[in-house]
Protein backbone atom coordinates (compact mmCIF):
# COMPACT_ATOMS: atom_id res chain seq x y z
CA UNK A 1 0.00 0.00 0.00
CA UNK A 2 1.55 3.40 -0.99
CA UNK A 3 0.12 6.75 1.01
CA UNK A 4 1.48 9.98 -0.45
CA UNK A 5 1.28 13.26 1.26
CA UNK A 6 -0.22 16.11 -0.05
CA UNK A 7 1.16 19.83 1.90
CA UNK A 8 -2.38 20.62 1.26
CA UNK A 9 -2.27 23.80 3.68
CA UNK A 10 0.33 25.72 0.92
CA UNK A 11 -1.88 25.06 -2.30
CA UNK A 12 -5.61 26.53 -0.15
CA UNK A 13 -7.10 22.91 -0.03
CA UNK A 14 -7.35 23.53 4.03
CA UNK A 15 -8.35 26.43 6.20
CA UNK A 16 -5.41 28.13 7.37
CA UNK A 17 -3.54 28.34 4.86
CA UNK A 18 -0.73 30.94 4.61
CA UNK A 19 -0.58 33.44 1.96
CA UNK A 20 2.01 36.52 1.02
CA UNK A 21 0.35 39.74 -0.69
CA UNK A 22 2.82 41.64 -2.35
CA UNK A 23 1.53 45.10 -3.99
CA UNK A 24 3.92 47.03 -6.25
CA UNK A 25 3.39 50.22 -8.33
CA UNK A 26 3.14 50.14 -12.12
CA UNK A 27 1.61 52.99 -12.67
CA UNK A 28 2.38 54.49 -16.10
CA UNK A 29 2.76 58.07 -14.65
CA UNK A 30 5.26 57.08 -12.03
CA UNK A 31 3.33 58.90 -9.66
CA UNK A 32 3.69 57.60 -6.03
CA UNK A 33 0.87 55.65 -5.16
CA UNK A 34 -0.34 55.57 -1.44
CA UNK A 35 -2.58 52.76 -0.04
CA UNK A 36 -4.03 51.75 3.05
CA UNK A 37 -4.85 48.02 3.02
CA UNK A 38 -6.82 46.83 6.33
CA UNK A 39 -9.51 43.85 7.05
CA UNK A 40 -12.21 43.31 10.37
CA UNK A 41 -9.04 42.50 12.30
CA UNK A 42 -5.81 44.23 11.10
CA UNK A 43 -5.10 47.43 9.73
CA UNK A 44 -1.63 47.61 8.02
CA UNK A 45 -1.68 51.24 8.21
CA UNK A 46 -1.14 53.83 5.00
CA UNK A 47 1.77 53.39 2.73
CA UNK A 48 3.82 55.07 0.42
CA UNK A 49 4.96 53.87 -2.83
CA UNK A 50 7.46 55.44 -5.26
CA UNK A 51 7.40 54.16 -8.71
CA UNK A 52 8.30 50.52 -9.08
CA UNK A 53 8.56 49.94 -5.07
CA UNK A 54 6.42 47.06 -3.78
CA UNK A 55 4.69 46.96 -0.28
CA UNK A 56 3.93 43.04 1.03
CA UNK A 57 2.48 41.46 4.46
CA UNK A 58 1.83 37.72 5.51
CA UNK A 59 -1.13 36.65 7.23
CA UNK A 60 -3.52 32.95 7.16
CA UNK A 61 -6.74 32.29 5.59
CA UNK A 62 -9.20 32.02 8.44
CA UNK A 63 -11.29 28.49 9.40
CA UNK A 64 -14.62 29.48 7.94
CA UNK A 65 -12.33 30.76 4.57
CA UNK A 66 -13.58 34.00 4.78
CA UNK A 67 -10.56 36.13 4.24
CA UNK A 68 -10.80 39.41 2.88
CA UNK A 69 -8.29 42.11 2.53
CA UNK A 70 -9.57 45.92 0.89
CA UNK A 71 -6.95 48.09 0.04
CA UNK A 72 -7.76 52.07 -1.02
CA UNK A 73 -5.31 53.83 -3.64
CA UNK A 74 -4.63 56.86 -4.59
CA UNK A 75 -2.63 58.72 -7.02
CA UNK A 76 -2.68 62.09 -8.56
CA UNK A 77 -6.42 62.86 -9.52
CA UNK A 78 -7.47 59.38 -8.73
CA UNK A 79 -8.85 57.35 -5.90
CA UNK A 80 -9.76 53.84 -6.13
CA UNK A 81 -10.58 50.57 -3.81
CA UNK A 82 -10.13 46.99 -4.35
CA UNK A 83 -10.36 43.16 -2.37
CA UNK A 84 -6.19 42.80 -2.97
CA UNK A 85 -6.86 38.98 -1.16
CA UNK A 86 -10.27 37.60 -1.29
CA UNK A 87 -10.27 33.66 0.09
CA UNK A 88 -13.36 32.91 -2.47
CA UNK A 89 -11.41 34.43 -5.28
CA UNK A 90 -7.44 34.06 -4.47
CA UNK A 91 -7.83 31.01 -2.37
CA UNK A 92 -9.87 28.65 -4.16
CA UNK A 93 -9.17 25.97 -6.78
CA UNK A 94 -12.54 26.34 -8.48
CA UNK A 95 -11.75 30.14 -9.08
CA UNK A 96 -11.33 31.36 -12.73
CA UNK A 97 -8.02 32.70 -11.50
CA UNK A 98 -6.86 29.88 -8.98
CA UNK A 99 -4.94 29.86 -6.07
CA UNK A 100 -2.34 31.78 -5.00
CA UNK A 101 0.34 31.36 -1.67
CA UNK A 102 2.37 33.97 -2.98
CA UNK A 103 -0.30 36.61 -4.78
CA UNK A 104 1.60 39.39 -6.53
CA UNK A 105 -0.55 42.51 -7.84
CA UNK A 106 0.75 45.21 -10.35
CA UNK A 107 -0.92 47.88 -9.83
CA UNK A 108 -1.92 50.33 -12.94
CA UNK A 109 -4.28 53.45 -13.48
CA UNK A 110 -6.87 51.32 -15.08
CA UNK A 111 -6.80 48.11 -13.57
CA UNK A 112 -4.98 45.87 -10.50
CA UNK A 113 -3.32 43.15 -12.42
CA UNK A 114 -2.32 39.29 -10.33
CA UNK A 115 0.72 38.16 -12.14
CA UNK A 116 1.23 34.76 -13.05
CA UNK A 117 3.74 32.28 -11.47
CA UNK A 118 3.92 31.20 -14.85
CA UNK A 119 4.50 34.44 -16.70
CA UNK A 120 1.70 34.49 -18.48
CA UNK A 121 -0.72 37.42 -19.24
CA UNK A 122 -2.00 38.29 -15.88
CA UNK A 123 -5.30 38.39 -14.26
CA UNK A 124 -6.60 41.90 -14.28
CA UNK A 125 -9.24 43.12 -12.54
CA UNK A 126 -11.65 46.30 -12.34
CA UNK A 127 -11.59 48.58 -9.59
CA UNK A 128 -14.25 47.78 -6.56
CA UNK A 129 -14.64 51.91 -6.58
CA UNK A 130 -13.62 54.27 -8.68
CA UNK A 131 -15.36 57.27 -8.20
Amino acid sequence: MIIATIPLTSAGFLPFSEKHVVIINKLVTRATLILHCKNKEEDKGVISLGPGDSFDFRFRVNLRKTTVYTCSFAWPGNTATFDIFRADRDDNPKSKVGVCSECIWSIYEPAPCRDRRDGGQPNCFQWDGFP
